[in-house]
């Protein structure tokens, strides 16, 4: 999806529109439930069979200026932006919801041993989440050395393990004292860090396959023995709902979520496909696109 995380100010309402105004600051949700089937009736939202997408099957954030489609006014997808939250911040508020919905999945609490596999936005999310969560301890492993310096420096967990110079189950396993690790989460489309993700779970551990892997090459190896034995559970985690989006902006208008310092560049709607190759090379945290934003000199 293309310009999907979204917020911005109103500037003219549709007809029969009631409840907003022209200058009311918003963020749009991007996955679009249709409220109206039998998974979003038992309040599923997040797995409607129908769902639709903010800059895929409607025009994204990528514009100076788009149109809320009224599908998603039906959903109530459209949230005030809180006091003191800037519209960038409340762009995270989708990216964050969907960090909560797989965390709430995965019952991550209090006192939990958490490992974060992937050190992108999504992965830092994840580690400032958990902490906000009570998690006794976050370990964060990413594969690409300068982008987890990059991230461990921002968002301080509690061990950074680079999983291209030691073996990242044997540094968890090491790190809990041969225990492993309460919950495991993969934020990153890897089909290798799903398979040691089971390895590094502890007994009755909780596995969140965050990160969806690529339609081509969607199948892993499953240890089906440590699932049976050591009744490990494994979570899915797909998109966010409505909800879930109004609980991710209050996480950040609270601070209990920081998010602006993950924001390591913004840049002008003219230079969109700069910023693409920024985040395709793994030089930025998280890239914002601001039409309002002069371009530079």
């Amino acid at each position: 999806m293309i310009g999907h995380e979204i917020a911005g100010e109103i500037v003219e309402i549709g007809d029969d529109i009631a409840g907003w105004e022209a200058g009311d600051r918003v963020q749009v949700i991007a996955a679009i439930p249709c409220g109206d089937c039998l998974q979003c009736g038992r309040g599923f939202q997040t797995i409607c069979p129908n769902q639709l997408s903010m800059g895929y099957h409607f025009d994204g954030g990528f514009a100076e200026y788009m149109i809320v489609p009224e599908r998603v006014l039906r959903v109530d997808g459209v949230n005030r932006i809180p006091a003191g939250v800037s519209y960038a911040e409340a762009s995270v508020a989708e990216p964050l919801a969907c960090v909560l919905n797989g965390q709430n999945f995965a019952q991550v609490g209090a006192g939990d041993v958490v490992v974060v596999v992937g050190a992108g936005p999504i992965g830092c999310l994840h580690v400032r989440l958990a902490r906000a969560k009570g998690a006794a301890a976050v370990y964060l492993v990413e594969l690409n050395r300068g982008r987890l310096d990059m991230a461990a420096e921002l968002v301080k967990p509690d061990a950074a393990i680079c999983s291209a110079e030691v073996d990242p189950i044997e540094k968890v396993l090491e790190l809990t004292g041969g225990v492993g690790a309460d919950v495991v989460i993969t934020a990153a489309a890897a089909g290798r860090a799903q398979e040691d993700a089971l390895k590094m779970a502890s007994r009755r551990g909780r596995i969140s396959f965050f990160g969806g892997l690529p339609k081509d090459n969607p199948i892993i190896a499953c240890d089906s023995n440590l699932v049976h034995y050591r009744e490990l559970t494994i979570y899915g985690a797909n998109g966010s709902s409505p909800e879930h989006n109004r609980q991710a902006l209050e996480l950040i208008s609270s601070g209990q979520v920081r998010v602006d310092d993950l924001i390591t560049h913004r840049l002008p709607l003219s230079e969109v496909l700069r910023a693409i190759e920024i985040v395709s090379s793994g030089e930025a945290i998280k890239v914002t696109i601001e039409p309002g934003k002069a371009d530079p000199a």
